[in-house]
């Protein structure tokens, strides 16, 4: 497989995962209706992020030097934590009673929760920053990215309208990189380890 359609794969699975991630908020804004198709929805959006989010620094990797692996590297780990995050919220509590949510969710989930919230706020902030300085990307597309999923990731201690206005902007800029990335994927060529 060429490197070209593994950009344009990363490409469409960004497009799918921001798309998925919109109608997520919607659902959890009343907008959408609640049901098991629209709960089973959240955990891909995250996972189909994590070859975005690969592609995205692959193709800029040179130009964000260690700063951005570092970014790359707590974003990454940070959006496969919201992924078990969301698998366990889609498809286990939901079908728990209202007191062992609760008790999952106050008790010792916790403390996971936010280290995850943590490492991706500072996986976002890092990679965007490096991004930002590298150029390769685009600018105003990390400028809906960042402050978005910034919003997003205080989840637990946020407003629910910062929290779901964080997940639509965040995702109009991951749209936005995704669709450059797409459009560009016949120049991008990673470099060889």
């Amino acid at each position: 497989m060429s490197d070209r359609i593994l950009y344009r794969l990363a490409a469409l699975a960004g497009l799918a995962g921001g798309v998925l991630t919109l109608v997520a908020a919607a659902r959890r804004a009343g907008l959408v209706p609640e049901n098991a198709v629209t709960h089973a929805l959240a955990p891909p959006a995250t996972a189909l992020l994590l070859l975005t989010l690969t592609a995205l620094y692959l193709c800029q990797r040179r130009e964000s030097g260690r700063l951005g692996l570092a970014g790359f590297v707590l974003n990454h780990l940070g959006l496969s934590g919201l992924f078990a995050i969301e698998f366990l919220t889609h498809a286990v509590l939901q079908y728990q009673d209202a007191a062992a949510r609760e008790a999952v969710l106050t008790g010792p989930g916790r403390p996971y929760f936010l280290v995850v919230a943590l490492v991706f706020l500072l996986g976002v902030v890092l990679f965007g920053a490096a991004s930002w300085r590298a150029g390769v990307l685009p600018r105003g597309a990390l400028a809906l990215y960042v402050p978005g999923l910034c919003a997003a990731a205080l989840r637990a201690s946020a407003p629910e309208w910062l929290y779901l206005s964080g997940l639509v902007i965040g995702s109009a800029g991951v749209l936005w990189l995704s669709a450059a990335l797409l459009r560009t994927a016949d120049q991008l060529v990673p470099v060889r380890a």
